[in-house]
Formats: structure tokens, C-alpha cells, sequence
């Protein structure tokens, strides 16, 4: 059990899990607050890494991570315009985004499949001396992204709770309510959607840096990956209060990575990852329904009992 559960795994389980948290906040304000099913998130995944990449290359590792957050705001108005403009249903306007989107990202890399930044600066390299003393100095990696995770969580909930963030989750809730109440829904939604793709692509930039390279396909399955921390999170922390439920987003992802990283040690094929991801997050999804069936199964026969026992007292007088 010591080889299966050892000091490295958590480690890179957390670093990953920190990274990855950024696109489960990204779908809980899509798919959560907005109620919009946005499935041009792989896509736009890999355009903040390729972004991202690009600029690193260019000798402006911190730049990059802006640069990659301007191409996500992007990648999120054009999805808003298909919907709010052009009259096309969330799930087709994130499909179309998606695939126009592969393009994009290999045109931005040069027309290439992959991009190495092993010879470049990045965050984690400019910042490795200033954690290089005491017992962090093999955990720079994970307190940086950390930081960066923590610092982009409390901005959201401080957010979600302005009077923009307000009526960003109104329109979530009630579309019409909101437009009765003057407030432009459609504006809403671009908002949300821009906010929720940037920090997606700010998530590929960090990946990017961490791994020091950009794959084109990096973003396949991304929208699998998100649901999953999401739902985990939900399911270990619950829904109330806007700072609780990032949080458990956040810990949710972690929980994720964990598990797979459990399953890469258990000698599970590469191959078979994303059959243990759809197994994630069909237990996850499932969990909450199970555990109130199962509550309502408990109630039901301790009723069955009591009335039986009454039955037996009245039996016996």
C-alpha cells in the first residue's frame, strides 16, 4: 500500500488538481450559474496553452498568462454572439466554437501539432528561487499554483457577489425575471461566458508552463474533466454559500486528480482514462440520487417497522 499511496502522487495529484480547478470554476459559472451548457471548452483549453506557449517562446512567460486570458475572453464573445446574436441553441454554438476553434489553435502554433518550451523561462522557473529554502523547496510547483488558484477563487466569489455578479446569476436562475427587472440579460450571458473562457484559458497557459510543452489535442475531454471535479466538489461540500461552493470546486478537482492518478498506479492502460473519467462522473452525478434513495428506502422501513410493532402492542392488549 506505501508504493501505492506515496508522497509524489499527492504531490503532483495536487499541483494538477490546482491547474485543472481553474476550468471546474470556469464550468461552474457556465453550466452552474448561467445555466448554459458551453462546450467549446476543450477548445478553448488549448487555444489559452497554444496562446500561452507562443508567448512564452518570446521570452514573456508572465505576459503569456494574459495574453492567454485575452484569447479566452475572445473565444467566449464569439460563443455569447452565436447565442445571444445569432439565435443559435448553447450546445451548438459551443460545438460550432469548438471545431472552428482546432484552426485557430494550429494556426497560432505555426501550423504545428506540438510546441516545446523546454528551453524557455516560465512562472514556475522565475519563481523557483524564491522557494528554494526549507521544506518547500520540492514544492514550489504546487505553492504557486495554489496561490494563483486561491487568489483567482476569492476574485470570483468577491465577483459573483458585486451587483454585475448578482445579475449574472439572476439570469442564470430566471432569464425572464431579469429582463422584466431591466437588466439585459444577453449582456449577462456575454459576460459570463467571456469570464468563464478566460479562466479556462488561463488554465491551459498554466498547463502549458508546467509540462513545458502544448499538444494540440491537450483540450480533448476537458468538459469530462471539469464536470467531474465539479460534481465532486458539490458532492463533499454541498451548495451554500458562493466561497463554500468554489472551494469545493477546488477540492473537487484535486479529489480528481487523485483518482486518476491512483489509476495510472494501479497499472490502468493510458489508453483507458477517459473510460475511468466517464466512470467518475457518472458515480459522482449518481451519488446524491443514490444517497437520497437510500434514505427514503431507510425511512420507509422504519416505518414499516414501527407500524408493526404497533400492530404486535395492539394484538397483545
Amino acid at each position: 500500500m506505501s508504493t501505492i499511496f506515496s508522497l509524489s502522487i499527492l504531490q503532483s495529484a495536487l499541483e494538477l488538481g490546482c491547474i485543472y480547478a481553474l476550468v471546474a470554476l470556469a464550468l461552474f459559472l457556465s453550466f452552474r450559474i448561467l445555466n448554459i451548457a458551453d462546450l467549446s471548452t476543450d477548445g478553448c483549453f488549448t487555444l489559452g496553452c497554444a496562446v500561452g506557449a507562443m508567448v512564452t517562446l518570446s521570452g514573456h512567460p508572465v505576459l503569456a498568462l494574459f495574453a492567454a486570458i485575452g484569447a479566452g475572453v475572445c473565444s467566449g464573445f464569439v460563443t455569447a454572439f452565436l447565442q445571444t446574436r445569432m439565435g443559435v441553441p448553447s450546445i451548438l454554438a459551443g460545438i460550432i466554437v469548438n471545431t472552428g476553434l482546432y484552426t485557430v489553435n494550429i494556426a497560432v502554433m505555426g501550423f504545428s501539432s506540438n510546441v516545446n518550451l523546454f528551453a524557455c523561462d516560465t512562472i514556475f522557473s522565475l519563481t523557483k528561487e524564491t522557494f528554494s529554502y526549507g521544506w518547500y523547496e520540492d514544492w514550489y510547483k504546487l505553492l504557486i499554483a495554489f496561490m494563483i488558484v486561491m487568489i483567482i477563487g476569492v476574485i470570483l466569489s468577491l465577483f459573483l457577489n458585486t451587483r454585475l455578479g448578482l445579475s449574472i446569476r439572476a439570469t442564470g436562475d430566471n432569464e425572464h425575471m431579469v429582463r422584466a427587472s431591466s437588466i439585459n440579460p444577453l449582456f449577462m450571458i456575454t459576460v459570463g461566458l467571456c469570464v468563464a473562457n478566460a479562466l479556462t484559458a488561463l488554465s491551459g497557459a498554466i498547463l502549458g508552463q508546467y509540462q513545458k510543452s502544448c499538444d494540440i489535442n491537450l483540450g480533448t475531454g476537458m468538459v469530462t474533466i471539469a464536470l467531474a471535479s465539479l460534481i465532486i466538489g458539490e458532492t463533499l461540500v454541498g451548495k451554500r454559500g458562493m466561497f463554500k461552493k468554489i472551494t469545493g470546486v477546488i477540492l473537487g478537482s484535486c479529489l480528481y486528480r487523485f483518482m486518476v492518478a491512483l489509476a495510472l498506479r494501479l497499472n490502468v492502460p493510458a489508453e483507458a482514462l477517459k473510460l475511468v473519467s466517464a466512470l467518475i462522473v457518472a458515480i459522482a452525478i449518481s451519488f446524491p440520487y443514490l444517497k437520497e434513495k437510500a434514505a427514503f428506502y431507510r425511512q420507509r422501513n422504519h416505518n414499516r417497522n414501527a407500524c408493526r410493532e404497533e400492530a404486535s402492542a395492539n394484538v397483545s392488549h
